[in-house]
């Protein structure tokens, strides 16, 4: 099969087009037929070794101190299911999926565990719009749903409203009844297309020294901003960043006991439930892809210097599958079976 690898830690020119063996399935797991992934943020981290705070250390030890421990790179995919272990009772040869994987999903076929962040596709998707969801709808959906309680009516500001997880948060937080304001640059109408109620350009105004209070501030942007970003919370409102910091951790738990405005931060892990939950929210319109770039798999070291580069206006799709392809809406043979036991 054709596969993008890496041997080590570097530049978008680290990626290389191969030529591998097709995965080997064990019992508990389902063969995908990759048909789209996308290049994300984090895509790039784990490429280029470059963890942000606390996770500098555990990401080395994780996934290789000197060079990559695994070699196929990619975090997330939308496919057909074309073989299911013995074990497997989740899925059938011929189901469309969409998930997220640490690594992998820039190869044409894929094995993964049937009961990991793997879900049946939205409906009325195509592929490349099904491969952008899992990583921002995710993150977006645990930290605003599980860790805000965002609640109808609420005010929300999200900081870096246009990336891969702003550009959920913004749908998730107007889904969720809340007054939603994005904070971002040149993509202001991208933005209040996706529900924001007020823009703010960061370019020519700081937020905090508006008179007015959120009460929740998603914040996007690496770094931990708590101090800075605390006054523009009301009394009971809620700083959460994407990037665990010893600091934030720090100031997560003063806050916990001491009241006030609340310190907030985590990891939000993808499993099927969450999938699931991720599904149902983009049939039910309240979650949608922007796709701002395709590259077919063969220019995926081209799709990531795209995005050192340039200042992509949404996803970056990578077509593992010719797109002139049929789509997953058409029915197609499967090419593998379920394996004997």
């Amino acid at each position: 099969m054709r596969a993008i690898t890496t041997t080590m830690y570097g530049g978008p020119e680290v990626l290389e087009a191969v030529e591998i063996q097709r995965p080997t399935l064990r019992p508990d797991e389902i063969l995908v037929r990759v048909h789209a992934s996308s290049v994300t943020e984090g895509d790039r981290r784990l490429r280029a070794a470059d963890f942000p705070g606390l996770s500098a250390v555990f990401g080395r030890l994780m996934l290789g101190l000197k060079r990559p421990r695994h070699a196929i790179g990619g975090s997330t995919f939308a496919g057909r299911v074309v073989q299911v272990g013995r074990d497997v009772t989740r899925f059938a040869v011929g189901d469309d999926v969409f998930g997220g994987a640490m690594h992998g999903a820039y190869a044409e076929y894929l094995a993964v565990p049937a009961n990991s962040s793997v879900a049946k596709a939205p409906d009325g998707l195509t592929y490349g719009e099904a491969a952008t969801l899992s990583y921002g709808g995710v993150t977006a959906l645990v930290f605003l749903r599980d860790m805000a309680r965002v609640q109808p009516g609420e005010r929300v500001l999200i900081v870096g409203a246009s990336g891969g997880v702003g550009r959920m948060a913004v749908q998730l937080a107007k889904h969720f009844g809340a007054h939603v304001t994005g904070v971002c640059g040149e993509d202001a109408e991208l933005v209040r297309a996706l529900g924001a109620d007020e823009i703010i350009d960061y370019r020519s105004e700081d937020f905090t020294r508006r008179a007015e209070r959120w009460d929740v501030i998603l914040d996007t942007i690496e770094g931990n901003h708590f101090r800075a970003y605390r006054s523009a919370l009301t009394p009971t409102g809620r700083y959460l960043s994407l990037y665990v910091t010893l600091g934030l951790l720090g100031q997560s738990a003063l806050t916990r006991l001491r009241g006030g405005p609340r310190a907030l931060t985590g990891v939000a892990l993808g499993n099927p439930r969450l999938l699931d939950e991720v599904r149902a929210l983009a049939q039910q319109g309240a979650l949608r892809a922007v796709i701002a770039h395709r590259f077919p798999l063969a220019k995926t070291a081209e799709a990531h210097a795209f995005l050192e580069t340039s200042h992509p206006h949404g996803s970056i799709v990578i077509d593992v599958v010719d797109v002139s392809a049929p789509s997953r809406e058409v029915s197609a043979q499967p090419e593998l079976q379920r394996e004997v036991a």
